[in-house]
C-alpha cells in the first residue's frame, strides 16, 4: 500500500457535515426539513489498485480494515468502517462496478454530536470510489445509495436529509428539502447571522432502539389513521385537524409521535415564508416550538439539551435555539446575530458547566458547499 501511496498521486475529496434548522424526525416521515451544510467536513484521499480490494484507513482512529468488492455476503462490523464499507456493497448491488482503492478517511465533524459524521462518510466514500471507478451517477440516487447503506447495512432507520444535504449543501443557504419528491429550494440566510452550535458532550448512538422505536410508532400511527384515510401514506400526508379527530383510535404514545410530527412539517414550512421574509424573530419562535415538541410529544430531548436551549434563550442577540439531529443528547442549533456571538460563546458554555459539571463545546458555523473535489 504505502509504495502505491508514495508513487501515485492521490485524488482528494470532501463532503460536510450538516445542522438541521427545523424539521426533526419528519424526514422518515416523507415529510419537509430545512437542513444546512457546515462547514465541518470528511475528507478522503483515494489511490486507484488493480484488485477488487478496498484498504480503508481511518486517521480518525489510527485503524486500517481490508474488504473484498468480490465477497458475496459481506457482514457488518459494528465498526466505523461500515458506514465506508456499506457505501461500497450498496453501489454493488445498484449494478456500479467498483475498481478497488486506497482509502484514507479524516473527519473534523464531531462524533456523536447529532452533526452527521456518519453521512458526511458515506458521502465522501461514495464520492471518492465512483470517481476511482470512472462511474458517473446522479446526486439524488447517489444520495440514496448512501441512506440504504446505512439503514440495510449499518442499520439505523434515518431518512434522506443528511445524505442528500452532504451533497445539495451551498454556502449561505438553507436547504427547504421535500422528503418525498427529493425537490428542494435553496432560501437565504442571511450574514448578519451565525449557526451556533452547542455540544453538550453527551453522545448519543443513532442507530439505538430508541431512534428505531420512534420510526415504528410513527408507522403504526399511519396503519391506524390509513383505517378511516385510505389515501395516507405516510405522516406527511395527514394534517392536524385529521388527526384530532381520528386520534381517538391511537395509542396515547403514538399519538404524541404522530402530533410532533405532523405540526414540525407546518413548522417548517412556516419558517421557509418567515426566511423569505427575512423575519428571524418568527423563525426563532417556530425554533422554540419545535423544540418543545420534541422534548414533550417525541421524548427524544435530554436534561442537558434542555439546560442549553434555556441557557441560550437568556443571552441578547438569539433569535432562536433548540435541540438538532436524533436527540438523547448531541447539539443545539442557535440562531444569532453576528455582533453577539462572542458573548454567546462567553456565557453560554460557563453556566453549562456550572451546572451539568461537563464542558461544552461550541462551533460557529457557516452554511457550506456541498461534496465536491478538491
Amino acid at each position: 500500500m504505502r509504495q502505491t501511496l508514495i508513487t501515485n498521486p492521490p485524488r482528494s475529496f470532501r463532503a460536510p457535515g450538516r445542522v438541521n434548522l427545523i424539521g426533526e424526525h419528519t424526514d422518515y416521515n416523507d415529510g419537509f426539513v430545512m437542513p444546512a451544510a457546515i462547514d465541518f467536513s470528511v475528507f478522503v484521499r483515494v489511490w486507484p489498485r488493480e484488485d477488487r480490494t478496498l484498504d480503508i484507513r481511518s486517521e480518525n482512529f489510527d485503524d486500517e480494515i481490508e474488504f473484498n468488492l468480490d465477497d458475496p455476503n459481506p457482514a457488518p462490523r459494528s465498526h466505523w468502517s461500515d458506514y465506508a464499507v456499506g457505501v461500497a456493497v450498496m453501489l454493488e448491488r445498484a449494478g456500479h462496478r467498483l475498481r478497488g482503492a486506497y482509502l484514507q478517511i479524516r473527519g473534523e465533524v464531531p462524533l456523536g454530536s447529532g452533526l452527521s459524521s456518519s453521512a458526511a462518510v458515506e458521502v465522501a466514500i461514495a464520492c471518492a470510489l465512483t470517481a476511482n471507478s470512472g462511474l458517473s451517477i446522479d446526486k439524488r440516487e447517489l444520495a440514496l445509495l448512501c441512506q440504504k447503506a446505512e439503514n440495510e447495512f449499518v442499520g439505523a432507520r434515518v431518512g434522506i436529509m443528511d445524505q442528500f444535504t452532504s451533497l445539495f449543501g451551498q454556502e449561505q443557504r438553507a436547504l427547504l428539502l421535500d422528503c418525498r419528491s427529493l425537490e428542494f429550494m435553496l432560501l437565504p440566510l442571511p450574514d448578519t447571522v451565525k449557526l451556533v452550535i452547542c455540544n453538550t458532550m453527551v453522545k448519543h448512538a443513532l442507530a439505538s432502539s430508541a431512534y428505531n422505536e420512534r420510526r415504528a410508532q410513527c408507522e403504526t400511527g399511519v396503519r391506524l389513521l390509513a383505517q378511516f384515510l385510505p389515501n395516507v401514506k405516510a405522516l406527511r400526508d395527514v394534517t392536524i385537524e385529521q388527526l384530532e379527530q381520528f386520534g381517538h383510535a391511537l395509542p396515547e404514545v403514538v399519538y404524541r409521535r404522530c402530533r410532533h410530527v405532523i405540526a414540525e412539517n407546518a413548522r417548517v414550512l412556516a419558517a421557509a415564508q418567515a426566511l423569505e421574509r427575512h423575519d428571524l424573530y418568527w423563525f426563532g419562535e417556530l425554533m422554540a416550538e419545535s423544540h418543545r415538541s420534541l422534548r414533550d410529544d417525541y421524548e427524544v430531548s435530554s436534561t442537558e439539551l434542555d439546560l442549553m436551549v434555556e441557557l441560550a434563550r437568556q443571552v441578547k442577540g438569539v433569535y432562536g435555539a433548540r435541540m438538532t439531529g436524533g436527540g438523547f443528547g448531541g447539539c443545539t442549533v442557535n440562531l444569532v446575530n453576528a455582533r453577539h456571538v462572542e458573548e454567546f460563546k462567553q456565557s453560554v458554555p460557563k453556566a453549562y458547566r456550572q451546572i451539568v459539571a461537563l464542558k461544552p463545546e461550541i462551533y460557529v458555523c457557516e452554511p457550506a458547499n456541498g461534496a465536491e473535489e478538491i
